[in-house]
């Protein structure tokens, strides 16, 4: 991957990063459209660090306060290439409406998913005006995860993040280009499938040309004509001379293909880079397998946040450790809560071997646009990240957020189903959690939350896993494993939230009662560890959480990613 690039699934040479300063504005009132600012910004404007949405002290604002409304302009050169000009916004919460030079180019709608304009049409030799509006809203309608809908902190939600929050960047192609490409790993058959999508249907006949290559040596190419805008074929991934003829992805050794693909026309061309990794995900008999073989998932969760930034990463480099900081403690995977990362994120997940689970951000009340709009957005999501190989769990709904009643409603149960079908038909390779916590309809796995504290009282409630599964008899509390009308089916199970320990000193909340100091801490995990770990019928767990989030403190690091407690501790009971 070409260093800094934020697609690294498909990557080409000729781009431009326009991350860093822009001009900005409040639009409290609404005016800005009625008074034309995408053709003239008004003067005396803020700026604004972008990809660092204002509520960030790194945005060089600073203002958590709630505008829903803000607007953004920027200069970018338009030098005459004969190229086409693709302006790639990776992440606008929540509307983005663009203009290039005055003219409206595109909108968008949805804050976790990549979206991309061709703007060559409205650009002009010598310096060129991109200018964006961003709308967000308080709306419980809309996906938006943990961020907060009143204006104080409260529960487990934070401070909002409004207008640009991933990177921006700018990529020249030519006439016709790849647009889309989805890799399917085939390791039964020795084999990967290849699915591209042009921009446009070929004026005549395109070579498609492959190129893989697994470290280093060459092992498959392939080359086709395409007359059509989609384009399919398999490519072998055995390599004779090797005493394993494919290599596989796991977590131990995560091999990855590398891949170069070009698209000529005879004139123009365009490459890309990518690559993909060699890996089964299937259940049988209760388990979870990895190229079949029984995975157990060491998890943690991970809400991405971090103290002067929020939800925007503050560089590659904090990706990296946090991906480093999470394997040092023994786990292997993470479940990405109530956020799609930046893909750089995967891309390292990928290359390190580290499991992630992508969960959608919840809307909050059930009705036609809040599932309009979460059914649109989370299939985005899925295609932009279907390709990657660390995926091994796609997560549609978290404890009934948005789906309040879907324990009893027939209308919000056929909801789950829906997602969860659509879900599969794009991707039938992975499982699919419906609704992670409890109250589930139809799901691969099923998943538990409980912050119990006390390692015995876990031991016991989870003995008879029958009467955990049991429809109508409540697991922890007020909570059932099934939704009525639903039984279960032999499906694994794992306890996806549990933990959740703070430090009394901690100005915050944690669940449970607090402790006084380290040795205190370290017995309470140890025992609630163990006891997860000796239920027969479960196949892993994941631990709340890696770092302190806001008034959340109960993170096994601060939000500048220090320690609480010996690591070398936490890894060995993992391990154990």
């Amino acid at each position: 991957m070409r260093e800094g690039y934020p697609r690294p699934m498909m990557v080409r040479e000729n781009w431009t990063n326009l991350d860093g300063l822009w001009n900005f504005l409040f639009d409290d009132e609404n005016v800005g459209e009625k008074e034309r600012w995408n053709e003239k910004f008004p003067e005396g404007t803020q700026k604004i660090r972008v990809p660092f949405s204002y509520e960030t002290k790194l945005s060089g604002i600073g203002d958590e306060t709630f505008h829903p409304v803000v607007w953004y302009e920027r200069e970018i050169d338009g030098s005459a290439s004969g190229k086409r000009k693709i302006l790639h916004f990776e992440g606008v919460d929540y509307t983005a409406k663009v203009w290039v030079n005055g003219c409206f180019a595109g909108m968008h709608v949805g804050a976790y998913a990549r979206f991309s304009l061709d703007i060559t049409d409205y650009m002009s030799e010598g310096t060129n005006r991109i200018t964006v509006r961003a709308e967000d809203s308080a709306s419980c309608a809309q996906p938006r995860g943990k961020q907060r809908w009143k204006s104080e902190n409260f529960g487990c939600w934070y401070v909002q993040t409004t207008g640009i929050w991933k990177s921006v960047w700018l990529e020249e192609v030519p006439r016709s280009y790849i647009e889309r490409l989805k890799i399917t790993p085939d390791i039964d058959n020795e084999k990967a499938v290849f699915e591209i999508k042009l921009n446009r249907k070929p004026q005549k006949p395109c070579q498609v040309s492959v190129r893989v290559v697994l470290d280093g040596a060459e092992i498959a190419t392939h080359s086709q004509q395409a007359s059509t805008e989609y384009i399919a074929f398999e490519i072998k991934t055995a390599d004779g001379n090797a005493p394993w003829q494919t290599a596989v992805w796991t977590p131990e050794d995560p091999k990855l293909y590398d891949v170069e693909i070009a698209l000529s026309d005879g004139k123009e061309k365009d490459e890309v880079a990518s690559y993909f990794g060699m890996r089964k995900i299937s259940i049988e008999g209760g388990r979870v397998l990895l190229n079949h073989r029984p995975l157990y998932q060491r998890l943690i969760l991970d809400q991405g946040y971090w103290e002067e930034s929020h939800l925007t990463p503050p560089s590659e480099e904090a990706l990296v450790k946090d991906i480093d900081l999470v394997l040092a403690a023994g786990y292997n995977g993470v479940r990405k809560h109530q956020k799609v990362e930046d893909e750089r994120f995967l891309y390292w997940c990928d290359r390190k071997g580290l499991l992630v689970w992508c969960e959608m951000p919840s809307a909050y009340i059930f009705q036609d646009d809040a599932a309009e709009q979460f059914t649109n957005q989370w299939m985005e999501i899925v295609r932009q990240n279907y390709s990657h190989p660390c995926i091994v769990t796609w997560t549609a709904f978290n404890e009934s957020w948005g789906i309040e009643r879907v324990y009893t409603n027939r209308h919000q149960q056929k909801f789950t189903e829906g997602i969860y079908h659509l879900t599969k038909a794009f991707d039938p390779m992975r499982p699919v959690i419906v609704n992670d916590g409890w109250e589930h309809t139809v799901s691969d796995i099923l998943t538990l939350h409980d912050y119990e504290e006390l390692g015995d009282v876990l031991t016991e409630r989870y003995c008879d896993k029958d009467a955990v599964m049991e429809c109508g008899i409540p697991f922890n509390r007020d909570r059932y494993a099934m939704a009525k009308g639903y039984s279960y089916q032999g499906q694994p199970v794992l306890i996806s939230e549990y933990g959740g320990i703070a430090f009394r000193s901690e100005k915050g909340w944690g669940y449970g009662n607090q402790v006084a100091d380290e040795k205190t801490f370290l017995e309470r995990f140890r025992n609630i560890t163990q006891a997860i770990k000796s239920l027969s019928w479960c196949v892993g767990f994941c631990y709340t959480q890696v770092t302190d989030v806001q008034q959340e403190v109960n993170g096994l690091y601060t939000m500048r990613r220090e320690p609480k407690v010996n690591m070398e501790e936490i890894r060995k009971i993992n391990l154990s």
